[in-house]
């Protein structure tokens, strides 16, 4: 807290400067002082901390407070700056394959215990994959001046250089996130990003403060500003707080400046009131709590708390007001209010009325909260099908790959000109289709599964599964139809044996029977 007096920012005045003076999350505080002394013999098997929890808890401060407290430096970009491939590898990379950036080498006992941590605040908001970035690339941006055109940007690398300082790195480096699935990315990969990281850093887990520890740091601060409170006022005032510390300091400058030198139970009332902190509402709950509104006001406000676009916000209550209301009366309301919805986001692709953003929020939230009263009770509240990514019936099975491979075709054109009408002429919602008719699946070389869900069906059903064994006894009665021939001439091709080849330019004549069976039809 050496020269706290020159912050006018309190936050930052009494940010622990040292170990002593931290609170909360003993165990993480152990894990970090662990491996930091490992750091002063050698190299811990993983050389990376993974720092997970929510904004305010204290993650960034406790690193910094310990290495403090053992003279180290510490480099540190965060989310205000530009975190590519080349701007990681100039602040941070560079820094780490060295002894220490700040070290002078007079003493051989410091050269062995001194390092300089290399740390990264909010890693969750770089966007991009993990992915590493041609190499060329990044070496012409590190090298680059500031009056040279660079072609790295924003983000771009940013995670893949991550993963590069990781593993090259001779120094500590801490990386700090609110929010890991975000981190990791939320496709269908993110274990497998997840593990790579994992595989070079050692994960800690942050957890908010309890009301003990807020109550201590409340005190320690208003005795150094010589601030008296009342009990009653700082009991409210602790329990008013979700467990963010910045915050908790934040909001006692401002009762400070307000009080006068004290701070009373009827000023943090009034204060809690007027800027009570708004924290994002789960996706459920807050729909819940949506449904519920019954003025245009109150569902305003939820729905920005819901913080989803007004795209996505649409979709949500368009899937499930039909599910939500009895009423048809109801739904039809909300499906005109989801109408007018559509027809102002729209506009914002046409001209210049950035404010069709704002009345598209607003009339989404209408059609979900005013149209009628809801029944009490649990609403029956469920995710978009349209909205699921990867979930797609197409993408199960390996249906579109045996479509591509059996007509010669790519995936894409497969999944988008080949699939629809295949599809279309299973559905069990077309009058005149038949399940049990097999034919196109047995000629495109589907399995019983992927025919079920061609179809449609719910695998766990017991008519899904007869259905299921009746094609695989068509299947093993059945000889290659007409249709199958017809649509896969390659395959027919590939069937016929290959004719005999002599030793002398064997070599060539066989690499262009593995260069694909488009050979065979020129």
């Amino acid at each position: 807290m050496a020269g706290a007096e020159s912050y006018s920012d309190w936050s930052e005045r009494y940010r622990p400067g040292s170990e002593e003076l931290l609170e909360g999350n003993i165990s993480a505080r152990q894990t970090i002082r662990t491996w930091l002394e490992r750091w002063e013999s050698g190299k811990p098997q993983k050389k990376g901390l993974l720092l997970v929890g929510p904004p305010g808890v204290g993650k960034t401060t406790i690193a910094r407070a310990i290495a403090a407290d053992k003279g180290w430096n510490v480099i540190e970009l965060n989310a205000s700056d530009d975190r590519n491939a080349a701007a990681i590898r100039k602040a941070a990379t560079r820094g780490a394959t060295h002894r220490s950036l700040f070290h002078h080498e007079s003493s051989e006992e410091n050269t062995q215990t001194q390092r300089t941590i290399i740390l990264l605040d909010e890693v969750d908001h770089i966007a991009g994959s993990f992915t590493a970035i041609n190499e060329a690339r990044v070496h012409d941006n590190v090298l680059a001046d500031s009056t040279e055109e660079v072609n790295l940007k924003g983000d771009s690398g940013g995670k893949g250089e991550l993963l590069n300082l990781l593993h090259r790195t001779s120094q500590p480096v801490i990386l700090a996130c609110n929010d890991e699935m975000r981190f990791w990315g939320r496709g269908r990969y993110w274990r497998t990003s997840r593990d790579k990281v994992l595989r070079l850093a050692l994960k800690v887990d942050f957890r908010r403060a309890d009301e003990e520890a807020k109550r201590r740091i409340a005190r320690r601060v208003l005795k150094a500003e010589d601030i008296s409170i009342d009990a009653g006022a700082l009991d409210y005032f602790v329990r008013q707080n979700p467990g963010d510390l910045r915050a908790l300091v934040k909001d006692l400058q401002m009762l400070a400046q307000a009080g006068y030198g004290h701070i009373d139970l009827s000023l943090v009332r009034l204060f809690s009131e007027l800027t009570s902190r708004d924290s994002a509402l789960g996706t459920f709950p807050g729909l819940e709590r949506l449904y519920r509104a019954r003025t245009s006001k109150d569902a305003s406000r939820i729905v920005r708390l819901l913080d989803k676009d007004p795209d996505d916000m649409a979709a949500w209550i368009s899937w499930n007001n039909s599910s939500v209301y009895s009423e048809l009366s109801a739904v039809v309301r909300g499906a005109r209010a989801l109408s007018a919805c559509d027809l102002a986001l729209h506009v914002r692709f046409t001209n210049r009325a950035y404010r069709s953003w704002y009345w598209g929020s607003c009339l989404s939230s209408l059609a979900a909260s005013v149209v009628a009263d809801v029944d009490s009770g649990r609403l029956a509240i469920s995710y978009p099908e349209n909205l699921r990514r990867g979930r797609e019936p197409w993408r199960r099975g390996g249906i579109i790959e045996k479509l591509a491979d059996s007509c010669g075709c790519s995936r894409k054109a497969a999944r988008q000109e080949l699939y629809p009408p295949l599809a279309a002429v299973h559905s069990p919602t077309v009058e005149g289709t038949d399940a049990s008719d097999f034919t196109l699946s047995l000629a495109y070389g589907l399995d019983g599964e992927e025919h079920t869900t061609l179809c449609a069906l719910q695998p766990s059903l017991k008519a899904t599964k007869e259905l299921v064994g009746r094609y695989y006894q068509a299947q093993e009665v059945s000889s290659p139809s007409p249709l199958a021939t017809a649509i896969s001439p390659v395959a027919s091709k590939v069937d016929e044996p290959a004719p005999e080849q002599s030793d002398e330019g064997g070599g060539d004549e066989e690499e262009d029977a593995s260069s694909g069976n488009q050979q065979t039809l020129f």
